[in-house]
């Protein structure tokens, strides 16, 4: 009920128009037991026939469909309109909160797992909050209305009829407490199917490559199975429920008919034919409410799982002060960070030191902690102990959006969006940026040349992920990415492992030019390409063991040392 209740106070912008949808029902419903007397009169008129009878039987019946048939529209239209107002502000909301998430949320959860969440799930709530709130509405208003007409006509035989209800409530509640149940593990396998799904389609180069179609196709079929067992267990609860209640609605109706028929003397001939067709009207109402059911217990269950979502805390984002342009001096005291769930550091007692505009490379072994140190300057992770500072002020106390800003980062991996190419440079706040200046930023990256031969030049579209485009072609467009965005602090991870010896050549050159302006934190495997640096920090199981100027690392004959002349002896060789 809390739940239902939470979902329920989406309501409250557009209450106005639930009002016109009650009224609508109102309208449709109310004139249930109208049918009933309707049959009473007909009754009466067939055993004493009259002229007035003869033309307001008729004429009645007409009007009472042309009510129901305004009412059905007013209360269906303005219904739909505010359920799918609330489903709409549930995905937004939705999608706007995952974009809040810390990183560690994206980490632990697949991405199918949450396209499911902001599609089917809230699907589901969909149903709850349209058909089932229709069905309550309009099949609730028939069976009060419904009943106080039988009260009306004979009190004391209505309190037999109304000896049922603790039946049905007993079997309506051992139904939705399964309904509900299975709804969650259904849930769980339908984020499971989109998750092997999108990790095939995206990954269906490397399926091929590795004749893995068997393989994924058994994945997928497990996963579908058991989908396909937990909606067989719901529609067998759903199969049993309704016949059941039906059955249990049926005796009640028997019973009545026994009682009335013994009893008929104390009732006039139409009163009674109007009580039992109010009766016999009432089974129908009755069981669409104990079919809806089923649907309230599937988007209660989406919708615990969405409000669940919804309250996890966003980002720590406590800090006040704003940053115009940073200098770029970054400093790092102390600084442990363990990933969540884990126990072992990833980073061990940090110090260090990086002037602004300094180049700085970390070099180490995979798993060393380079990525992880590098990702805690723009803070994706923030629960970390120690200091980092940013021009002599603690990164916390910066808002992340003025933060993020003074960051660029190109990354190994690079993500581009499945639209042009000019889009995809200018990205974000960006895409208001001058041609001119999109144009120099791909011109500094050494990717103008392939861009001016595509068919459509910036306008070409890169397809899903880039797929369109050769590794080398995206990693440039990443470089002019950060590049465009003229950030103080540019952050390099293996940025250049994607290029071929000559594009590598030319985006060093460039690279070269802007890192003059900027302090640069360059993360790379191949030592050839940080010889340059202004400092050279090498890392070794989350430690910092070395640092210094490549000669003079070379010279101390430590870790360093050891790794370049491993390197370079399989260069010679």
């Amino acid at each position: 009920m809390q739940t239902y209740l939470r979902l329920l106070a989406y309501l409250k912008p557009h209450w106005l128009l639930f009002l016109l949808s009650i009224l609508g029902f109102l309208l449709y419903s109310g004139t249930q037991p109208a049918l009933a007397w309707v049959t009473g009169w007909l009754s009466e008129a067939v055993f004493n026939p009259s002229d007035e009878a003869t033309y307001l039987i008729p004429l009645t019946l007409v009007g009472i469909y042309l009510i129901r048939g305004v009412g059905s529209f007013i209360g269906t239209y303005y219904l739909v309109k505010v359920s799918e107002s609330i489903v709409h502000t549930l995905r937004c909301q939705l999608f706007d909160h995952h974009l809040q998430l810390p990183k560690s949320y994206f980490d632990a959860h697949n991405s199918g797992e949450i396209i499911s969440m902001i599609l089917y799930n809230v699907a589901q709530v969909t149903g709850a909050a349209t058909n089932a709130v229709k069905i309550i509405i309009r099949e609730g208003i028939a069976v009060i209305a419904l009943f106080s007409t039988l009260f009306y006509l004979n009190w004391k035989l209505s309190l037999t009829f109304l000896a049922i209800a603790p039946l049905i409530a007993i079997v309506v509640s051992f139904a939705s407490k399964r309904f509900r149940k299975i709804s969650k593990r259904v849930q769980g396998a339908m984020g499971e199917i989109s998750h092997v799904t999108s990790e095939t389609m995206q990954g269906y180069q490397a399926v091929k490559s590795f004749s893995a179609e068997a393989f994924e196709k058994e994945r997928f079929y497990i996963a579908s199975k058991a989908s396909w067992r937990q909606s067989i267990k719901f529609s067998r609860v759903a199969a049993i429920n309704t016949p059941l209640l039906q059955m249990i609605v049926a005796l009640a109706l028997a019973l009545l008919l026994y009682i009335g028929l013994l009893f008929l003397k104390d009732m006039e001939p139409a009163a009674f034919v109007t009580y039992m067709t109010a009766a016999g009207l009432l089974p129908k109402p009755i069981r669409q409410l104990s079919e809806v059911n089923s649907t309230i217990q599937k988007g209660l269950a989406a919708a615990e799982s969405i409000f669940l979502l919804l309250d996890m805390p966003a980002e720590n984002d406590a800090g006040r002060r704003d940053i115009e342009r940073a200098k770029g001096e970054i400093e790092l005291k102390h600084l442990e960070f363990r990933y969540p769930g884990q126990t072992k550091p990833a980073l061990k007692d940090i110090n260090l030191h990086i002037k602004a505009g300094e180049v700085v490379a970390l070099v180490g072994r995979s798993g060393s902690g380079k990525t992880t140190l590098s990702q805690l300057i723009p803070r994706f992770y923030q629960e970390y102990q120690g200091e980092i500072l940013l021009d002599g002020v603690d990164l916390k106390q910066y808002r992340l959006s003025s933060l993020r800003r003074q960051v660029a980062v190109v990354s190994q991996q690079v993500f581009l969006f499945n639209d042009s190419i000019r889009n995809n440079i200018a990205y974000g706040e960006m895409q208001d940026y001058p041609d001119d200046d999109i144009a120099a930023a791909a011109r500094m990256a050494n990717a103008l040349e392939f861009i001016e031969q595509q068919p459509q030049g910036m306008q070409t579209p890169v397809g899903e992920s880039g797929s369109l485009l050769s590794g080398g072609q995206k990693q440039r467009l990443a470089i002019a990415r950060a590049i465009l965005k003229d950030a103080p602090v540019l952050i390099l991870d293996e940025a250049t492992s994607a290029l071929d010896n000559e594009s590598e050549y030319a985006i060093q050159q460039a690279l070269e030019n802007v890192m003059q302006q900027r302090t640069t934190l360059i993360i790379a495997h191949r030592l050839s390409t940080i010889e340059k640096a202004d400092k050279i920090v090498v890392m070794d199981e989350g430690r910092i063991v070395e640092q210094g100027s490549h000669a003079s690392l070379l010279a101390a004959k430590g870790v360093y040392y050891q790794l370049y002349q491993t390197q370079f002896s399989k260069g010679e060789e």
